[in-house]
């Protein structure tokens, strides 16, 4: 039987790891950590639970949660014959590397591509060298962006990842990193 401590403590470094990767997600510190924390659950939690477990105010947890729902990382569920709202996190991580995906995609690569798409043409109309340089600079830039946009089209559109199968890949990890784990532990 393990320690609830060790749990605890694996809990609480797992909140602050997902807490630093939120920007790379484009979700607020504070809706990481919450999701970090369902995650970290087998049942649900209402907001008392969640102000209590992550020292956070209602205010930062309401925000994080309408946040999360919004995301579709995580929903509200209601007791049956209770007023109280539980909170539970996505668990299908296909789902959620896909919702993150697309969001991502279509906040930061889609708008960089359009404003690209917009200059490059009104630089070939330039004669100078610098606007040639310049021109073949945004042109380098629209390339790796938009091999980024295939990769991410076909992701979410059910190419490659989606025949070989995500739970299949992520079942290779983890199968992996188990291996690495086993290896760690007898050394």
């Amino acid at each position: 039987m393990q320690r609830q401590g060790a749990t605890d403590e694996a809990r609480e470094a797992f909140v602050r790891l997902w807490e630093r990767m939120a920007s790379f997600w484009g979700v607020t510190p504070g809706a990481a950590r919450v999701h970090a924390w369902l995650v970290s659950r087998e049942a649900g939690a209402d907001a008392e639970e969640l102000m209590e477990g992550l020292a956070m105010s209602r205010g930062a947890v309401s925000m994080a949660c309408r946040e999360l729902a919004e995301w579709g990382l995580a929903r509200a569920e209601r007791e049956p014959g209770s007023r109280r709202q539980l909170w539970r996190a996505e668990t299908d991580l296909e789902k959620v590397v896909r919702t993150i995906a697309q969001t991502r995609k279509r906040r930061e690569w889609d708008p960089i591509l359009e404003h690209l798409r917009e200059w490059i043409p009104r630089l070939e109309e330039q004669r100078s060298a610098e606007a040639a340089v310049f021109r073949a600079r945004l042109e380098a830039i629209e390339s790796i962006v938009a091999l980024a946009d295939s990769m991410a089209e076909s992701f979410l559109g059910g190419g490659v990842v989606q025949r070989l199968g995500l739970r299949a890949l992520t079942g290779a990890a983890q199968r992996s990193g188990a291996k690495a784990r086993k290896g760690r532990k007898n050394t």
